[in-house]
């Protein structure tokens, strides 16, 4: 309950799994407000797929990657005002009004997408979208975190983690299921505008977050519900330890509703729950994950793997591995605590990334010549290739990366043979696919291209349980009650502005300095990341919300991340030794 600090362990995750028919109104409230993350997830996994398509179908957006990063970005800078202002809208008026306002945004934006006739329209689409999901990112893991008991709080928040890695995998599935369908992206896009009317739904048949309601004075409506979420010999606790919080916070003359940033650094719980919070959401963006789920299908084509089709199927096996991952965060949260699971995933994030350099440097400096009698068998060879001095020494790499205008044609049989660099439209592509050969314009064909399959697999299998899930479970409860919503959409905002630049960068520095240095640059990162953790997140496995703050008061640095951070945190488990 939240008046004690019971011992979280397995035992959980089983107690998450009986409410199912001992409360299910609890999963009901996590479920409902857990579609916002299914539908940040949904948008991450299907403009991947997506922008294949976009490419076939805007000619200007295949030849200029700038455009390709602006239709994943501009969702980014939406998102990033989105989680700005939902702060101060969840403070001011609810979470749920938060999640609904969302939800509204994201539909109008899913219809503007579906009817884009040109790219213009498209990225406003996409904008709209990046505001709702902007400020789903962080009202859902809130609305779930106040409205669980927290024996199993972790649980219930990592299945908002769920949820995300769940829509990336539907995402691929519908992308897979309207390839051959007229229209492709449209379908692939506008059907995000149904689960976000179907939680519009949910949410107006469901109640305000009770620990809000307490805050705003309604503290009759806030028992009423506290009633429904918490066995009756425990809701009398909840009720008094909550009361008691809110009576300290409103002692201060700052509120939510009044709150300056200057204020937020000079109140120290505050100020280290900013360093944990804020941390944890820029490396998560920074150890590159959304540049594999964004451009993953681009990905699997730049380890050699030419077809659309394949490299969205192949895309789906990572999507699905995503979400096992999440499911192994529900399980493990409140057993090994947050703390350990992210060095863990950290560690393991590392090594695969370090299997990504290795393969994707092999695959550049050892792709297929370029030979001269397969080139003339065409009558459309690739400027740059037909004027240059050196031609004799080109390969299938230094093909592609002379112009946007040039594309490889793989030897027919064996597509390590020496192949042909020709000019890249339709045209050519239908020429070179007759003769069953493979028509390659992002990577090139490659003996190592399933080592790079692996290498992302054991990416997303070691991301998605501790970085994927443990930041927004850190960050719904680490932040005083009267700044949590102000704290949460500052944190949001950082993982969103974290999440533009990688993403608008990633092409380009694929581009500029290749695929394999670009992977090393996130193992230094990630690194960084594991030191930053040891050094500045604090353990809240098991402690109530309420006390928290407590611990942030009295926490100093302490390097031994197995243990709590100091010995009084074990004085105040003796202290509250409530049971649940």
């Amino acid at each position: 309950m939240e008046g004690g600090v019971p011992e979280a362990d397995v035992s959980a995750f089983r107690e998450c799994l009986s409410l199912s028919w001992k409360n299910p109104y609890v999963l009901r409230l996590a479920f409902s407000a857990g579609i916002g993350g299914f539908l940040f997830g949904y948008d991450t996994g299907v403009i991947s797929g997506a922008l294949l398509y976009i490419r076939d179908d805007f000619k200007a957006v295949d030849r200029q990657t700038w455009l390709q990063e602006a239709i994943v970005s501009t969702a980014l800078a939406g998102a990033i005002i989105g989680a700005s202002v939902g702060g101060w809208i969840n403070d001011r008026f609810g979470r749920k009004k938060a999640i609904i306002l969302a939800d509204t945004l994201f539909f109008i934006g899913s219809v503007v997408m579906a009817a884009a006739i040109n790219p213009a329209i498209l990225i406003v689409g996409r904008v709209f979208v990046g505001l709702g999901v902007g400020m789903a990112s962080m009202a859902s893991p809130l609305y779930i975190s106040e409205a669980s008991p927290t024996r199993v709080r972790g649980a219930l928040v990592s299945l908002n983690g769920f949820l995300i890695t769940g829509g990336q995998f539907l995402s691929y599935l519908i992308n897979l299921a309207f390839t051959n369908a007229p229209g492709t992206w449209r379908w692939m896009l506008g059907v995000a505008a149904l689960p976000a009317l179907t939680q519009i739904v949910l949410m107006l048949m469901l109640p305000e977050s009770p620990r809000w309601l307490f805050r705003k004075g309604k503290e009759e409506e806030a028992k009423q519900i506290l009633r429904k979420i918490y066995p009756p010999q425990d809701v009398e606790d909840e009720i008094i330890t909550l009361k008691e919080s809110v009576e300290m916070e409103t002692k201060d003359d700052s509120t939510s509703n009044k709150v300056s940033i200057i204020k937020l650094l000079k109140t120290k719980t505050v100020r280290r729950g900013l360093y944990a919070g804020m941390g944890l959401q820029i490396f998560q963006q920074f150890v590159g994950i959304n540049t594999v789920m964004y451009y993953s299908p681009t990905i699997v084509q730049l380890a050699g793997f030419a077809s659309n089709r394949t490299a969205l199927l192949l895309s789906l096996v990572t999507a699905g591995i995503n979400a096992f991952g999440s499911i192994l965060s529900i399980y493990f949260i409140d057993k090994t605590g947050r703390k350990k699971l992210l060095l863990f995933s950290l560690s393991g994030v590392v090594v695969s990334l370090v299997v990504l350099t290795v393969v994707f440097h092999q695959t550049t400096t050892h792709s297929p010549m370029v030979s001269e009698i397969e080139t003339s068998f065409f009558n459309n060879t690739c400027p740059d290739y037909r004027s240059a001095f050196d031609a004799a020494k080109w390969d299938c790499m230094k093909c592609l990366k002379a112009s946007p205008e040039c594309g490889f044609c793989a030897s027919a049989g064996n597509k390590l043979l020496p192949g042909a660099c020709l000019i890249s439209n339709d045209t050519t592509e239908d020429q070179c696919q007759k003769q069953q050969r493979q028509w390659y314009t992002r990577g090139c064909p490659s003996q190592n291209g399933w080592l790079a399959l692996i290498g992302l697999s054991l990416y997303i299998l070691f991301f998605s349980p501790g970085m994927g899930t443990v930041p927004w479970v850190v960050n719904s409860e680490i932040y005083p009650l009267r700044y949590r919503g102000v704290c949460g959409g500052m944190a949001s905002t950082s993982n969103w502005v974290s999440n533009l630049i990688v993403a608008q960068s990633f092409l380009s520095l694929t581009d500029a300095i290749g695929t394999s240095y670009t992977f090393m640059i996130f193992i230094f990162i990630t690194v960084a990341a594991i030191v930053f953790v040891i050094v500045f997140v604090p353990e809240t496995k098991g402690l109530p919300i309420e006390e928290v703050e407590n611990m942030l008061e009295r926490r100093t640095l302490n390097f031994k991340f197995w243990q709590r951070n100091s010995d009084s945190d074990d004085q105040v488990l003796s202290q509250k030794n409530v049971s649940f």
